[in-house]
């Protein structure tokens, strides 16, 4: 017995998985490239980060943006990635990260690290980071 099938060409380009936009996220923070960074952000994002001394609760990549720049923008401290993870949760983005600032003048002090975890959701670009950060702690 033969059968019609009628099948049309799917012309919708697959979703962009988050683990992409997430490797893309770090390896932007990882040049400190917040063009970069804020691309795979959502323009309404929701960014909230408990960190050591304040939470912070914002919505726009702007806003999202002025946070990472004032923890890792200062262009006298060198900045290295020690560690980073990429990984999902369920529906969740999992990104991890490790960083060790140390000033280029040596009289301004010894190197600090921070890690922070964050969970996010989104696709091609991020609609939500929650993060969780250790504080600046001497390396």
């Amino acid at each position: 017995m033969l059968h019609d099938l009628e099948t049309t060409p799917t012309t919708t380009p697959a979703p962009v998985p988050a683990l992409s936009t997430g490797g893309s996220f770090l390896e932007a923070l990882a040049r400190r490239d917040f063009t970069a960074m804020a691309c795979c952000l959502s323009p309404t994002v929701r960014f909230r980060a408990l960190l050591p001394p304040r939470d912070v609760d914002v919505v726009g990549c702007e806003a999202t943006m002025a946070e990472f720049r004032r923890w890792f923008a200062n262009e006298a401290e060198a900045f290295e990635i020690l560690d980073a993870t990429v990984g999902e949760l369920g529906p969740r983005l999992y990104l991890r990260w490790r960083v060790r600032m140390t000033p280029l003048d040596p009289g301004e002090g010894g190197s600090r690290i921070v890690e922070q975890h964050a969970f996010a959701t989104g696709g091609a670009q991020l609609d939500s980071l929650s993060l969780l950060c250790s504080g600046f702690q001497p390396a």
